[in-house]
């Protein structure tokens, strides 16, 4: 299997860019939008080539999520995904490790991202854990509960002790889907 590659956004060329938009849109069968795209830039990009086509990605930014009284720097893991033929192979988890080794690196507080339940197995097979407790955000309007996203954000505690899954997490405001 190949090795993922690793590269900020910035590094990566247009053609680059354009295979993974490319990969994203096919992967998510139309349902990756405008702002899902632009969630996905701007951090590190972790990328499984085969001579010239892509075969996987993920990115992970840097977002700023709420916990416990303190703002927490986090890992935030977007745009995950494997061409629709070179699925099962373990890809995937090849980008999620590459992606966790950074989150390893030190600079962040916590790993987070939110998922669909086909990929529940995935991360918590890889140490990431489903939140527990409720989950908000702080939108322009104030703080607002996300009751709908419940079962689908997962975190990877970066240091010991890891926060109270039970608690509440509030990430910061974008367009689109905000978890």
């Amino acid at each position: 299997m190949p090795e993922p590659r690793t590269a900020h956004t910035s590094d990566l060329t247009a053609a680059e860019l354009a295979a993974i938009r490319a990969l994203l849109d096919d992967s998510f069968e139309g349902d990756f939008s405008d702002d899902d795209w632009d969630h996905a830039l701007c951090g590190i990009h972790a990328t499984v080539w085969e001579d010239d086509a892509l075969l996987a990605h993920g990115a992970l930014v840097q977002r700023r999520l709420l916990h416990g009284g303190r703002a927490l720097r986090t890992g935030y893991v977007e745009a995950v995904a494997v061409r629709a033929d070179r699925r099962r192979e373990g890809l995937a988890s090849a980008v999620m490790g590459a992606l966790e080794g950074v989150l390893l690196r030190g600079g962040y507080e916590l790993g987070g991202l939110g998922a669909w339940e086909g990929a529940a197995a995935l991360y918590t097979g890889r140490g990431w854990r489903r939140w527990r407790g409720p989950l908000s955000v702080l939108a322009p309007s104030g703080m607002r509960r996300i009751p709908e996203e419940a079962g689908n954000v997962y975190v990877f505690p970066v240091g010991a002790p890891g926060p109270d899954l039970d608690g509440e997490l509030v990430c910061d405001w974008r367009p689109g889907d905000v978890w």
